[in-house]
């Protein structure tokens, strides 16, 4: 039987490319490490930031919608992202730091549990840093070259925030499908781990009735969560045709492969696999440095390059 052994990205949408590029590179410290487009929409930035190399846990990705209007946030919606930093010192560093760029962000509290500092990016997608216990997943690679100190980088992804009507049903997909232990539950919020123990792999689950989330800006368009390799990811293709849920088959994205699923709130799901990964196609030093095209795209290089807006480099 084969286990989820954490997340592997996530994926929202901007309305600002140069805006969203600032943030992440200058004030978070993250790498970009794919400038890519959308495949399904060529003439979309679909950016990549994360460790050094991107590694699986570490990813978050954007879309470039401008024409896109504001979220209204509601229920059935992936509502919030943790993010590991080392320490309780960390997030110390991390208040001075969004205070100092004028990021709208809390005092320093507990989030699940953790000791936490919540916040928000320039188009209002709520983040928290989540202080781990020091140590990093073990391939997950620091960016020596981060604006942020190494002892208070954020190391990759933590608890995912899921808010939905239907907890139950969220649950069983979590457990029953995918094997995630519940590791506690109150009677409108429920916490779920793929390792236990673990927050690389936590998925916190919140009730709440009401209007569903209508996305734009700043909103979050779905979960990946990891396989090693295709041969696991057809076993969950399998497992997720059984359960009665529709799913868009096993999709090549040349970094990886990726199955889609709604589960029964719809709260959209990407299965994808570990590797090949963003060297495929670039060396190490100098990942997202200029635009990216998966193979079956590269003859439409010159006419999409036409209709990207360059984003400012600072």
């Amino acid at each position: 039987m084969y286990t989820i052994p954490g997340h592997h990205h996530i994926s929202m949408v901007t309305k600002n490319a140069n805006q969203n590029n600032y943030f992440y590179r200058h004030v978070l410290g993250l790498r970009r490490v794919k400038m890519t487009v959308n495949q399904d929409n060529p003439f979309m930035y679909h950016l990549f930031y994360g460790d050094k190399t991107g590694s699986a846990g570490t990813e978050l990705s954007f879309f470039e919608m401008p024409q896109v209007g504001r979220t209204h946030r509601g229920s059935n919606a992936i509502t919030k992202i943790g993010l590991l930093v080392p320490s309780e010192e960390s997030l110390s560093y991390w208040k001075a730091r969004l205070e100092e760029h004028d990021v709208k962000h809390s005092d320093i509290t507990t989030y699940a549990k953790r000791p936490a500092l919540n916040f928000e990016d320039p188009e209002g997608l709520r983040m928290v840093l989540l202080a781990s216990n020091g140590e990093k997943v073990e391939f997950w690679d620091t960016w020596e070259k981060s604006g942020v100190p190494a002892e208070h980088q954020i190391q990759g992804m933590g608890s995912v925030e899921m808010t939905v009507k239907r907890l139950d049903k969220l649950a069983s997909t979590l457990t029953d499908l995918f094997g995630y232990s519940e590791v506690s539950r109150t009677e409108d919020e429920a916490i779920f781990q793929s390792v236990k123990g673990e927050v690389f792999g936590e998925i916190v689950v919140k009730s709440l009735d009401g209007p569903t989330e209508k996305p734009g800006r700043g909103s979050i368009h779905h979960l990946a969560i990891r396989v090693k390799n295709e041969n696991e990811l057809i076993f969950w293709e399998e497992q997720v045709k059984q359960r009665g849920f529709s799913s868009s088959g096993i999709v090549d994205r040349f970094y990886f492969k990726s199955l889609y699923f709604r589960e029964s709130n719809g709260i959209l799901f990407e299965i994808a696999t570990d590797g090949p990964g963003f060297t495929i196609d670039g060396d190490v030093e100098h990942l997202g440095e200029k635009l990216d095209l998966p193979p079956f795209l590269e003859d439409r290089r010159k006419e999409i390059e036409e209709k990207l807006k360059p984003i400012e480099e600072i």
